[in-house]
């Protein structure tokens, strides 16, 4: 019998032994809500969202407060914390400007503190940027490529394009020195125009990229028009990696990243390639915590920080449960030479289209694709890095 850890309601039995530390936080603190009307957005009117129908979805100072002081106990000496929508800017520049008043309160001597923010760019001005480069928060900014790309699917609510808007925000960063990065979506829009999307990121000046497969369903399992496929998918990553080769001293591409880090022998930067699903934990506006971004759902909710520690939340059998969704099996995978790199994929991708979390990853051939082209000159170039270090 498998023993049952204590001291925390909900807890129950381990199949892992001790609970896996939460290595960082993802915290929503606009909930879902954001001022872009996105086509393509998970989010978007969401039947699951817990809170959809709730008004004044911001989290409040007390809420703040108390996230900061009992991550910063839990998680000394590194405490990462990330922030992401909907839109985190809707929060205001005040909730962030107390964010970090409260790190440098609650933190202890030694104590690291890493933040970052996900966002579209629509509300960042000069204020926002001293307070960004002044606590060297690492931005996230979501652009997808020239104008036309970009224009096709991530509209207001008035249904107008945000290329002009971005591109500014964009500049501004640049100007501003604040440290940034582009995350850009892989749709319909944009899989086929891998070296465009490359070569005009690459004009723009940008050094760090991350390229976000697309993969939303209708209720019938049917791709909604947006979605790409897992053949497109390694076809834009193949292209991307053969630019990407000569330069990639000085330019970052986070899915080579993350692969190369593998091949190293260290944990990736990326959950996708984890071989469970737990090193990191969403927090609501509200304080509720749950295992993934992609199911805050009343079902897998771990619990509250106004009511539990993070300790306790930490051994929440539901976290043991979704942490094991990982390892269900699909036959594919068992045969597959890639198992020890991709550990089947990322949930997300095997239970949107049908709701189960057995199926194969939706670009599980595109893996394959980008892993066949990718892991043999990363393995020489890792093996030659390490070398040299010895």
């Amino acid at each position: 019998m498998l023993p049952v850890i204590p001291g925390a309601g909900g807890a129950g039995p381990s199949p892992h032994g001790p609970a896996p530390r939460i290595a960082s936080l993802l915290i929503k603190p606009a909930s879902a809500v954001c001022n872009l009307d996105c086509d393509y957005c998970f989010y978007l009117d969401r039947d699951a969202d817990p809170y959809l129908h709730l008004p004044g979805r911001v989290m409040t100072a007390e809420t703040l407060e108390r996230l900061v002081d009992g991550y910063l106990f839990y998680s000394h000496p590194l405490s990462v914390f990330s922030f992401q929508g909907g839109e985190p800017t809707l929060a205001g520049l005040n909730f962030f400007e107390k964010l970090v008043q409260f790190e440098e309160r609650y933190g202890r001597p030694g104590q690291s503190v890493s933040n970052s923010i996900q966002t579209n760019g629509l509300l960042l001005n000069e204020s926002w940027c001293d307070l960004l480069r002044e606590y060297h928060f690492l931005v996230g900014l979501s652009l997808d490529g020239p104008e036309d790309v970009h224009d096709r699917y991530r509209r207001n609510k008035a249904r107008h394009g945000s290329w002009a808007r971005v591109m500014q925000t964009a500049e501004l960063l640049r100007r501003k020195r604040v440290e940034f990065n582009i995350l850009c979506v892989v749709s319909a829009a944009n899989a086929g125009r891998a070296r465009e999307t490359y070569r005009f990121f690459r004009k723009l000046g940008i050094e760090h990229l991350q390229f976000i497969p697309l993969a939303e369903f209708q209720p019938d399992g049917a791709p909604m028009p947006y979605t790409i496929s897992g053949e497109e998918y390694g076809q834009f990553l193949c292209e991307i990696f053969d630019l990407w080769w000569p330069e990639r001293r000085r330019v970052r591409v986070r899915f080579f990243d993350n692969l190369a880090e593998a091949l190293a022998g260290q944990k990736p930067g990326s959950c996708a390639l984890h071989e469970t699903c737990d090193s990191y934990a969403v927090v609501e506006y509200n304080g509720d915590v749950y295992p993934c971004d992609f199911f805050v759902e009343s079902g897998w909710r771990l619990g509250n920080i106004e009511v539990d520690s993070w300790s306790e939340l930490a051994r929440r059998r539901k976290r043991y449960e979704f942490a094991a969704r990982k390892l269900d099996p699909h036959p594919a995978c068992a045969a597959c030479e890639y198992l020890h790199i991709c550990h089947r994929g990322c949930p997300k991708n095997r239970h949107g289209r049908h709701g189960r979390f057995e199926d194969l990853d939706w670009f599980c051939a595109g893996y394959k694709a980008a892993f066949a082209k990718s892991i043999g000159p990363l393995e020489r170039d890792v093996k030659k890095l390490l070398g040299a270090r010895r």
